[in-house]
């Protein structure tokens, strides 16, 4: 059913800016595919504003877009379809690298390449069309207009973030507030309002220029709003200022990582053929001598040191470490006197009934070739490690084959002679807010090993890094990142990177482990602290429709 005639925003004899107005009538009285359409490129253009673009002036741009394509939306169904469009764009250009993955084994997987492409983006596009579809319906029970409608879309869509990180295991990539890492100063309030508060606040003050436009506000109360929202992400800005400038960057004393980074493509590293030169390879990278701040893009390592732990991405080890004597022996060969070499790798235990049971894994191996400490992945990759519905979708999960990895038991801290505890996280277990360490131990930093292989040099391995440099901020912990292909590095607890191998190159880098940081509010609080705000855009919103 086609959309009534478009109308001016709010009621009429107000103020509205004669450009704003314009664009946003010309967007108003859009239909059919004309309307998708728009909203599909508005979403797009809002990628843009997150790793590794960082251009976040977009969003100055696409939320008003998007709310003024909704001013023209007459019905429920208009209004979730074009917050599905706009999510649609926005996921599908943002995520584009997930189907790399199945280039690995065309043959294979030639037939999924339409839906990890575009089925991904058309299910994460559901909870932005959830969250267009609240915010019309809201706008007509409650005449919310100008400024508490703008409000009122910044929480709908941060709960619609809040969903898809939890919702069936969560995905919460590419959350809005990501755009921020590129800005250190801005960076710091993760460590008091998360990456969700953070990404609440972005959109309010993204989507005030839509207020322009709008014929229910006057010019000074746009203008204004529009004032104090810049203003406030300055105010943000200059507090985080000021806490980078109080640091000093203190390092733990006695320590210093070698990071591992071999490069090894993807259809290569599984391959029988090659798995022994790989494993060489790693032994090669590992045994070779220190260069004095030659792969510290901050020469954090300005003097030459000796290695004391090494570091190797996800599944590095090919073979089963806890049946593979000789492995083991070969990795004592290379390391470090008195200190280790964590490293992923599988890891099988067979039932009582004959059956295997696998895991995703991370091993601790010291000088003699023993296990020191172990860890199993618990947050599993839906379709790359586990078949979800196994029974009912006869396919091949991508990673893991025919038979699924198992789930370990959660978060934990670990403790290797040498080295403070750390909690250790596998692949995309670092992208999720507040769900990075055992709550009732905190570890003194985070080790992200992974292998970004899959995703060839693209976006995803950036936006993995950013990620990464956001938990380290929100927990005021320095993280280690050992990816296969890049990007590795370090990265202190203000969320900063102190040493960096580049997504492509094989080497390695050496980097003393800096210090934790006291504990973050977002740290001891999670996501209590998002409830805070959402209640107070709560009651801002029935203020500002009360005042409008």
């Amino acid at each position: 059913m086609a959309d009534a005639s478009p109308r001016p925003t709010g009621a009429g004899g107000g103020f509205a800016d004669g450009h704003a107005a314009r664009i946003a009538a010309r967007l108003m009285a859009l239909t059919g595919w004309r309307r998708h359409l728009t909203a599909a490129l508005l979403g797009g253009l809002a990628t843009f504003a997150l790793p590794p673009a960082y251009a976040v002036p977009v969003l100055l741009l696409a939320f008003p877009g998007l709310l003024w394509l909704l001013d023209g939306a007459a019905t429920k169904r208009s209004a979730f379809l074009i917050g599905w469009w706009f999510g649609f764009g926005h996921f599908l250009l943002g995520l584009y690298w997930i189907s790399f993955a199945l280039l690995t084994d065309i043959a294979r997987f030639w037939w999924m390449m339409p839906f990890a492409a575009a089925g991904l983006p058309a299910l994460l596009a559901i909870f932005i069309g959830a969250a267009t579809l609240c915010l019309h319906v809201l706008a007509r029970r409650l005449a919310l207009r100008g400024l508490a409608r703008v409000l009122a879309l910044a929480m709908l869509w941060t709960v619609a973030e809040y969903l898809r990180g939890h919702v069936l295991t969560g995905f919460p990539w590419n959350l809005i507030g990501y755009s921020w890492v590129g800005f250190p100063p801005v960076l710091q309030s993760v460590a008091v309002i998360g990456t969700y508060g953070l990404g609440l606040v972005t959109v309010a003050v993204a989507g005030l220029p839509a207020l322009l436009g709008d014929r229910s506000e006057s010019r000074r109360r746009a203008m204004g709003s529009i004032a104090a929202g810049l203003l406030l992400v300055a105010l943000i800005g200059a507090a985080g200022w000021v806490r980078l400038s109080q640091s000093d960057g203190p390092t733990v004393p006695g320590v210093t990582l070698r990071i591992v980074q071999p490069n090894i493509a993807q259809t290569l590293k599984w391959n029988p053929a090659e798995r022994a030169r790989n494993f060489e390879r790693l032994l090669e990278l590992t045994a070779e001598p220190p260069a004095p701040g030659a792969h510290s893009s901050t020469q954090l390592a300005s003097t030459q040191v000796t290695p004391t732990h090494v570091i190797w991405p996800e599944t590095a080890v090919p073979f089963f470490l806890e049946r593979d004597a000789a492995a083991r022996q070969a990795i004592g060969s290379v390391t470090p006197s008195g200190g280790a070499v964590i490293t992923g790798a599988p890891r099988v235990r067979t039932e009582t009934d004959g059956t295997n049971r696998f895991w995703n894994s991370l091993h601790a191996v010291d000088g003699s070739g023993a296990l020191l400490a172990s860890y199993d992945k618990f947050h599993l990759v839906p379709f790359g490690e586990y078949m979800p519905l196994r029974g009912i979708l006869p396919v091949a999960s991508i990673a893991a084959g025919a038979t699924d990895f198992s789930a370990g038991p959660g978060p934990a801290t670990l403790e290797i002679p040498g080295l403070p505890p750390f909690s250790p996280l596998i692949c995309y277990e670092v992208i999720f807010p507040a769900r990075v360490k055992d709550a009732s131990r905190r570890p003194d930093w985070l080790l992200n090993v992974t292998n970004d292989a899959w995703y060839g040099i693209s976006a995803g391995p950036h936006q993995h890094f950013a990620i990464a440099q956001a938990r380290a901020a929100e927990e005021g912990l320095p993280l280690v990142r050992a990816a296969n292909t890049g990007i590795s590095g370090v990265i202190d607890g203000y969320g900063r990177p102190t040493a960096y191998l580049e997504l492509g190159s094989r080497g390695v880098v050496d980097a003393a482990l800096p210090k934790a940081l006291d504990n973050t509010p977002y740290g001891r609080m999670g996501d209590l602290i998002l409830v805070v705000l959402l209640m107070s855009f709560g009651v801002g919103t029935t203020i500002a429709r009360q005042t409008a």
